[in-house]
């Protein structure tokens, strides 16, 4: 096996072709996959795009590692690489990670400019962020690599040892989805749906319980004058159109 610092990919005895440890690189994608979501909805419910600069560049960091070092000493492998040290690993073709990795370096590099350089506020950097998003959450938790499909679909006669051999593998007809668990599936999302409904649409805890005398509030204007302060819209709220979504999040009419 190679011990280059500048290497993409293990060459090993047994594959003809430079090889990555799947279950590594899905921890990898898991662990970016949190800090992502946790930035998204921090832009997205609050319009506080700190956390977001910060993953930026965090995740531009590590995908230059990736493509123009070595993918074994970018922090995200590392840690994933430890995390899963215990498990047989599951060789993949470098090359269609290589380029999988290289869409994910673009997209960084647009919310580098978008985010972090330009401050842009609005529905760009937030569809470039969900983008990141679905694919960081389709390799960790499903292990499917749609950079990887669109490699094979360029370059069939180089798409080797793809995840889950979903290069060479044909799916068996006694594999698929059958009709009784689509029919389970389905009634469990109504009977969720349906509860979910049920639900107090306020957070009150209702009325007070019996032989627990209740006492007038002493100063009602001074209670109106802190609700009304605490129910002020904020004005990153209002410059990104979301001074709606934010007095719903608050619980202010």
């Amino acid at each position: 096996m190679t011990t280059s610092i500048f290497a993409f990919g293990r060459l090993l005895p047994t594959y003809a072709v430079p090889v990555l440890n799947e279950r590594a690189v899905r921890a990898a994608a898991g662990l970016l996959f949190l800090p992502a979501m946790v930035a998204f909805m921090n832009a997205w419910l609050l319009g506080n795009f700190v956390p977001t600069r910060v993953f930026v560049m965090v995740f531009l960091i590590d995908f230059a590692i990736r493509l123009f070092i070595n993918p074994l000493l970018a922090p995200s492998m590392v840690l994933g690489q430890w995390m899963v040290r215990r498990q047989q690993p599951e060789w993949t073709g470098a090359a269609q990670k290589r380029f999988a990795w290289a869409i994910g370096f673009v997209l960084a590099l647009s919310m580098f400019y978008l985010v972090v350089l330009k401050g842009a506020v609005g529905p760009m950097n937030l569809l470039v962020c969900a983008t990141c998003l679905c694919l960081l959450f389709l390799e960790s938790a499903f292990g499917i690599c749609l950079g990887c499909w669109l490699y094979k679909l360029w370059k069939p006669e180089q798409a080797m040892f793809c995840p889950g051999d979903a290069c060479e593998y044909s799916p068996d007809p006694a594999e698929r989805v059958q009709t009784r668990q689509w029919l389970s599936f389905l009634v469990s999302v109504s009977a969720m749906l349906a509860a979910a409904a049920g639900l107090p649409a306020s957070n009150s805890h209702g009325p007070i319980a019996r032989g627990t005398a209740t006492q007038p509030s002493a100063q009602p204007a001074a209670t109106d004058a802190s609700e009304q302060l605490r129910c002020k819209v904020p004005e990153f709220a209002k410059a990104m159109g979301h001074e709606e979504m934010w007095k719903l999040h608050n619980q202010c009419n």
